[in-house]
C-alpha cells in the first residue's frame, strides 16, 4: 500500500481543509486518485467535477438496475443474514456457557486424571501384591504361627519369628500393617516369657533349667543380673510351694518335712544356679555409667534369706513344741547344716542359741509344773500314816545298776511330795540330757534353784499351818522329811548337775582350771545354803557321827516294824549313764 507523501499532504490540507476522514489515509486507491489527480491539467481538472457527477448518475442507475433485478437475492441475503446473525446469537451464548463451564471442567479433568493414577497405581500395587501373594501371607501369619508356637512349646522357631518381626520393624517401621504384626508378636513373646518363667517355678531339673535359661537369654529382655534375680525368685517360688504344701498339725512333722524339703530342694538349687551361672566372670558394666553389680552379693543375699526363712521356722515350730525329739531334730538340722557348708553357707553355728533356748524353757517350765505339782501334793499331805520304810519288813534293795549310774535315794519313797517333785525333776533331766548345750549350765541351775527355794517356803508353809496340831511323831516324822531333803534329795539334784555338766567340761569352755571354778559362783550346781535357809530352824543340829549312828539304829528299828498294808514302794526306774527316775503309787 502506498503512502501519502508530504507533498500530497499539503496538497489535501489545501483542497480539503482537513474535511476528509482520517481512514482515506490508508486507502490505496484514494492515494492512487490523488496522485492521478495531481497530473491534469487545468481544463481536465475544471471538468473532472462534471464527470465525477456523471459517473456517480451512472453508479446509481447500476445500482438501482442491480437491485431491482436481484432484489429476491437481497431479501435471501437478508433472511439469510437475519438467521446468520441469530446463529452467531446463540453460538455466542453457548461459547459464553461453555466457557464459563471450562474451569470446572477442567478441575473435574484434573481430578479424573488423579484417580485414573491412583487407580492405575492400585492396579500396579495390586498386580505386585498378586505376583508376592505367597511371601505376603507369610508375614501376616506371622501372629498366629508365633501363637501356635509358644502355645505347643515350639520356643526355637518362636524365637527366630521373633527375630524375623524385629528385622521387618526395622525396615519398615512406619507401615501400619508392620506395626500390627510386631505388636500381635509381642502379646506371644510377653505369653512366651510367663510360660517359661513358669516352668522355672516347676519342679524342673538341670537340663531343662538351662533351656529355658538359654531361652531367656535369647530374648534379651533381661540383664544378666535381672535374669539371676528372676531365676532365683521362680526356683523360691517353686520351694515356697512344697514348703506351703506340708501339714502343720504336727510341729515334729511339720519341721522334718521342711529340713528335708529344703535340704533336697534348696541344695539342687544352688547346684543349678552354680552350673548355669558363673560368678567367676564379672558382669558387663551398666550402659548408664553406674557401677558394676556385684553378682556373688545377689546368690549370697538369695542363700542367706532362704537360710533365714528356715530358722525363721524353726524357731516358730519349737515354740510350738516338738516333745522328747529335740535331739533327734537337733541332729537332722546339724546335717543339713552341714551340707550346706559345701556351698559356703553353713549356718550350724545360728542353731545352737536357738535349741538352747528351747531347751532351757522347756526344762523352765517342767521345774516349774514339778514345783506347782509339789504345791499340791503338800496341801493334801499329812503326817498320819507311817512311811513305807518304817513299816517294812525287810530292808530295801536297790536294783543292780549299771558301773557309773546314778542311783535315787530310796529313803524318798517314804514321802510321797518329795518322790513326786524328783520324779518330775529327773523327767525334765532326761529330757534334758537329749539336747544339753553347756550354755545352759547357769540356766538351769537357776531355774532349779527357783523351784528348790519354793519347795523350802512350801515346807516352812507347812510347818507354820500345822505345827500346832502335831504330835511327838509327826514331829519326828517332819523332821525325817526336812531331813531327807536336806541330805538326800538336795546332794543328788547337784550330783545330776554335775553329770549333766560336768567341771571338767566347764572349766575347759571357761578356759580356766577345775579347781578355779568356784570362782564363778554356783555354776552348773545348787546352792545349797540358800535354799536351806529357810529351813534352818527345822534341821536338827548334830554332828556327822551321832547323824550316821542315830540313821544306822532308826533302820534297825524300820527293819522290825510290820510291814503297813497302806503303802507300797516302786523300786526307781534306772537310767544309764545319768538320771533315774523315781515313782511312788
Amino acid at each position: 500500500m502506498a503512502a501519502v507523501d508530504v507533498e500530497d499532504e499539503s496538497i489535501l490540507a489545501s483542497i480539503f481543509k482537513d474535511s476528509f476522514p482520517d481512514s482515506w489515509r490508508d486507502n490505496p486507491d484514494f492515494s492512487f486518485y490523488l496522485s492521478e489527480l495531481s497530473s491534469f491539467g487545468v481544463e481536465k481538472l475544471s471538468r473532472e467535477p462534471e464527470r465525477l457527477a456523471e459517473e456517480r448518475a451512472q453508479i446509481l442507475q447500476q445500482t438501482r438496475e442491480l437491485a431491482f433485478s436481484n432484489y429476491q437475492t437481497f431479501i435471501r441475503t437478508a433472511d439469510c443474514t437475519e438467521h446468520i446473525y441469530r446463529d452467531f446469537g446463540r453460538v455466542e451464548s453457548s461459547v459464553s456457557l461453555l466457557l464459563d463451564k471450562l474451569p470446572g471442567f477442567r478441575e473435574r479433568c484434573r481430578g479424573f486424571m488423579k484417580e485414573a493414577e491412583q487407580i492405575g497405581a492400585s492396579r500396579r500395587m495390586n498386580s505386585l501384591t498378586l505376583n508376592r501373594h505367597t511371601e505376603i501371607l507369610e508375614i501376616l501369619e506371622i501372629p498366629q504361627l508365633m501363637d501356635t508356637c509358644v502355645r505347643n512349646g515350639y520356643y526355637e522357631e518362636a524365637l527366630e519369628l521373633a527375630g524375623y518381626a524385629k528385622r521387618l520393624e526395622k525396615k519398615h517401621s512406619s507401615l501400619p500393617v508392620i506395626q500390627a504384626i510386631v505388636a500381635e508378636v509381642r502379646q506371644s513373646a510377653q505369653l512366651m516369657l510367663n510360660q517359661l518363667l513358669q516352668q522355672l517355678r516347676s519342679n524342673s531339673q538341670l537340663p531343662a533349667c538351662l533351656r529355658v535359661i538359654g531361652y531367656l537369654r535369647r530374648m534379651d529382655v533381661f540383664t544378666e543380673a535381672e535374669l539371676r534375680v528372676k531365676f532365683l525368685q521362680a526356683r523360691g517360688s517353686w520351694l515356697q510351694s512344697i514348703l506351703a504344701a506340708v501339714p502343720e498339725d504336727d510341729p515334729y512333722f511339720h519341721i522334718t518335712k521342711t529340713i528335708e524339703a529344703c535340704r533336697v530342694h534348696l541344695f539342687d538349687i544352688i547346684t543349678q544356679y552354680r552350673a548355669i551361672f558363673s560368678d567367676e566372670d564379672p558382669l558387663p558394666p551398666p550402659a548408664d555409667g553406674q557401677p558394676p553389680l556385684n553378682e556373688a552379693a545377689i546368690f549370697h543375699g538369695w542363700v542367706v534369706q532362704k537360710v533365714a526363712e528356715f530358722l525363721q521356722t524353726l524357731e516358730r515350730d519349737l515354740q510350738r513344741g516338738v516333745g522328747g525329739r529335740l535331739d533327734s531334730l537337733l541332729g537332722q538340722c546339724m546335717y543339713f547344716g552341714l551340707s550346706f557348708s559345701r556351698v559356703g553357707a553353713d549356718f550350724r553355728g545360728q542353731l545352737a542359741p536357738m535349741f538352747q533356748q528351747v531347751a532351757g524353757e522347756t526344762f523352765g517350765r517342767a521345774v516349774q509344773e514339778a514345783a506347782a505339782k509339789f504345791q499340791e501334793d503338800m496341801n493334801l499331805y499329812t503326817l498320819i500314816s507311817l512311811p513305807s520304810v518304817l513299816g517294812g519288813t525287810g530292808p530295801h534293795m536297790a536294783p543292780a545298776s549299771q558301773p557309773g549310774a546314778l542311783q535315787p535315794p530310796m529313803v524318798l519313797l517314804d514321802f510321797q511330795p518329795l518322790a513326786c517333785f524328783l520324779n518330775k525333776v529327773l523327767t525334765a533331766f532326761n529330757d534334758l540330757r537329749l539336747c544339753c548345750p553347756v550354755g545352759l549350765a547357769h540356766h538351769v541351775a537357776s531355774c532349779l534353784q527357783d523351784a528348790l527355794n519354793t519347795v523350802s517356803r512350801q515346807i516352812v508353809a507347812f510347818h507354820r499351818a500345822e505345827e500346832s496340831a502335831f504330835s511327838s511323831r509327826e514331829k519326828q516324822l517332819f523332821v525325817l522329811f526336812c531331813s531327807s531333803y536336806a541330805e538326800q534329795l538336795l546332794p543328788f539334784l547337784n550330783r545330776c548337775l554335775k553329770l549333766l555338766f560336768p567341771p571338767e567340761q566347764l572349766a575347759l569352755v571357761l578356759g580356766v582350771s577345775p579347781t578355779q571354778l568356784h570362782r564363778f559362783g554356783s555354776l552348773g550346781s545348787i546352792d545349797l545354803a540358800a535354799v536351806l535357809l529357810p529351813l534352818d530352824f527345822l534341821l536338827p543340829q548334830r554332828e556327822t557321827e551321832t547323824h550316821v549312828t542315830s540313821q544306822l539304829r532308826l533302820e534297825d528299828q524300820i527293819q522290825n516294824l510290820p510291814p503297813n498294808p497302806g503303802s507300797t514302794s516302786e523300786e526307781p526306774e534306772e537310767e544309764a549313764g545319768a538320771d533315774e527316775d523315781l515313782s511312788v503309787k
